[in-house]
């Protein structure tokens, strides 16, 4: 067949041209892009634009990858789930309904109002240069050009704008404060008779037939789960450590080599006044400011006392021209290169010569240094001999985890050939095929478990594989007993089924005596209860929530009345509630409860408008598709 095709090659091309051709014709070539490439299918929709599948995977990924620099450690499979991904997804769209109403109302901000919302925002500082432009080395580090920084800054702004009028609109009036306070700090005057189910307990001695019936009816809450004892060794970085020793000449080299870790960064403190000249202005323009910063130069020089009040009124810094040219301290790094370069090669007290940037032209004054002094190798020594052993041990770790991982698997009938040859400790535990609640170390791992409870490992008795539990942490196991799952005899039991009949039926006849104060009190005929208390819900008197929230639920035109509470196991509570008493003082409090309901009502404001804003720009979810991308996605885990 291949000699036919090489044969008839001209053949071959005409009628693949002949299939290929039509499809674009019918589809176009981005339409037969979108037939093979799940990636543009769309999973939701807003303003008629979809967000295709592509687009929600990669703010996913997006979304992992910040979650990974906050958290270092970070198990990413918790961020694998279904729920994870639809929380992205729902973001996505918040974000696209949001845009859609910025854009709609003109909210976006242009050029010049987007220069004064950075220069003016805060939480722009760390980005912003002493004279107000963007820190270009900053947008460097962060992987973004200035006019990606300028779109996204766009963005944010018209965003805030969308939702920032209602959520920052958090006032009440004090009636509706008072209203909304008034079941918190409620006060009435109750009375209470409680029902011990621990008062029935000794007159109650079930049958065996009773046991049996019960044991019978809730079989699977005796069932005993799946165990298995186990032995087990972890070769970790720690142990390997613990063997090494670094020779004091060793310690001494890694010091001399490594002085400038163990070097306090020296710090300047300056004062500069800035005649600002852009690279782009005309060179005429360029020549003016350079000038007036001689001239300005030459007056400093003749009267160096003048240098703060010459730079209030000259330097084109705004933001330290109001302090005289001050910066504070800074260390390298913080300044552009020519400023630096000519600061750290100054004398305390010395006047600079004219120094150009790509700001314009400096003059700068030093005054003041600190910082530069060496830690003497004494102090350091311990600091030195842990980095050296760590750096040792994370090399004989690697080979030490090759020679483990062989071992346990070559001699895959017993964990003893890796304890002898590497001198790790024999650790035994009962476990089951999940961690156990407040477990740590080996035995916590669901990976490890996994390995243990696998056919081979059960049906064998072989050693799990070389199982990573952990950063530098390899772990491995052995069956010694498998339990299987199974349903505990009523021998086994009958203390355990025994108790909870005695506490059901307890508590059952502390409902039936309770049921029949109540009935008695309601009907007039007893009035008896116990002492007189004053409950509210943040003044609760030692009484239960359910107790609490029932007095508190009575119809106050109605009183006195009774009502009663079962609180199942715990008994059974009669409650009279004779008056309500004014409300509960909260003093300094009430401020800041007022301000909670204020922004608990903000929230539900800001929630209602962005549920208007969906309806109005038509946002909808593709919930089949999403159920089979997420369906998808579950078959191959984040990585």
């Amino acid at each position: 067949m291949f000699e036919f095709i090489r044969t008839h090659t001209r053949l071959m091309l005409g009628l693949m041209l002949l299939l290929i051709i039509p499809s674009f014709v019918f589809f176009g070539i981005d339409g037969y892009g979108k037939f093979n490439d799940g990636s543009r299918v769309d999973v939701a929709k807003v303003d008629g634009r979809g967000i295709t599948r592509g687009e929600w995977e990669q703010a996913h990924q997006r979304q992992v990858e910040r979650m990974r620099r906050q958290v270092p450690g970070l198990d990413v499979s918790m961020l694998d789930s279904a729920a994870a991904r639809r929380e992205t997804l729902d973001a996505l769209v918040r974000e696209r309904v949001l845009m859609a109403t910025a854009a709609k109302s003109h909210l976006i901000p242009g050029d010049e109002r987007l220069q004064r919302l950075f220069v003016s925002d805060p939480q722009m500082a760390p980005l912003r240069n002493p004279d107000g432009s963007v820190n270009r080395e900053m947008l460097a580090a962060q992987g973004m050009s200035s006019e990606l920084f300028a779109q996204q800054l766009r963005t944010e702004f018209g965003l805030r704008q969308v939702l920032g009028a209602v959520g920052g609109a958090g006032f009440v009036t004090p009636a509706v404060a008072a209203s909304a306070l008034d079941p918190l700090l409620q006060r009435r005057e109750v009375q209470v008779q409680r029902f011990e189910p621990a008062a029935y307990r000794a007159r109650i001695d079930p049958t065996d037939a009773e046991l049996q019936t019960y044991y019978q009816a809730n079989e699977a809450r005796y069932r005993a789960p799946e165990q298995a004892s186990i032995e087990y060794v972890v070769l970790d970085l720690d142990g390997v450590a613990k063997g090494i020793t670094v020779p004091d000449e060793d310690l001494r080299q890694y010091y001399e080599e490594n002085v400038a870790r163990y070097t306090e960064a020296e710090e300047r403190r300056a004062s500069h006044i800035l005649i600002k000249a852009d690279k782009d202005m005309p060179a005429a323009d360029r020549a003016a400011a350079k000038s007036k910063a001689e001239a300005l130069l030459a007056e400093v020089r003749k009267a160096p006392a003048r240098f703060a009040e010459l730079a209030r009124k000259n330097s084109s810094d705004t933001g330290s021209a109001a302090q005289g040219g001050d910066l504070d301290f800074f260390i390298r790094g913080a300044m552009v290169k020519p400023f630096e370069d000519a600061a750290y090669a100054m004398k305390q007290g010395e006047i600079s010569n004219l120094v150009e940037s790509e700001f314009g032209y400096h003059i700068i004054q030093l005054t003041g240094q600190r910082g530069g002094e060496r830690r003497p190798f004494d102090t350091v020594r311990a600091e030195i001999e842990a980095q050296v052993r760590k750096s040792l041990a994370q090399r004989r770790f690697a080979e030490a985890a090759e020679q483990f991982t062989n071992i346990v698997y070559e001699q895959s009938d017993s964990l003893q050939p890796a304890i002898d040859k590497l001198k790790l400790p024999r650790m035994t535990a009962t476990v089951q095929r999940a961690p156990a609640l407040g477990t740590a170390g080996a035995v916590a791992s669901a990976k490890l478990l996994e390995a243990v409870f696998s056919n081979d490992s059960v049906s064998n008795k072989r050693n799990t594989q070389a199982i990573e539990v952990g950063a530098s942490q390899l772990a491995a196991a052995r069956i010694i007993e498998h339990r299987p799952a199974r349903v505990r005899q009523l021998d086994e039991v009958r203390a355990a089924v025994k108790e909870s009949i005695v506490t059901q039926q307890a508590a059952a006849r502390a409902k039936t005596e309770g049921e029949a104060r109540l009935a008695l009190i309601k009907a007039a005929a007893d009035t008896t209860l116990g002492p007189t208390l004053v409950v509210s819900r943040s003044q609760p008197a030692g009484q239960a929530r359910p107790v609490v929230d029932a007095a508190l639920r009575v119809d106050a035109s109605r009183l006195p009345q009774a009502v009663g509470v079962d609180l199942g196991a715990a008994g059974y509570v009669v409650v009279r509630v004779t008056q309500v008493l004014p409300r509960e003082d909260a003093g300094p409090a009430e401020s800041g409860l007022r301000e909670q309901v204020a922004r608990t009502l903000s929230a539900a404001e800001t929630q209602a408008l962005y549920e208007a804003l969906k309806k109005r720009f038509k946002a909808e979810v593709r919930e089949k598709v999403v159920t089979a991308v997420a369906a998808e996605a579950a078959s191959a885990p984040l990585r």
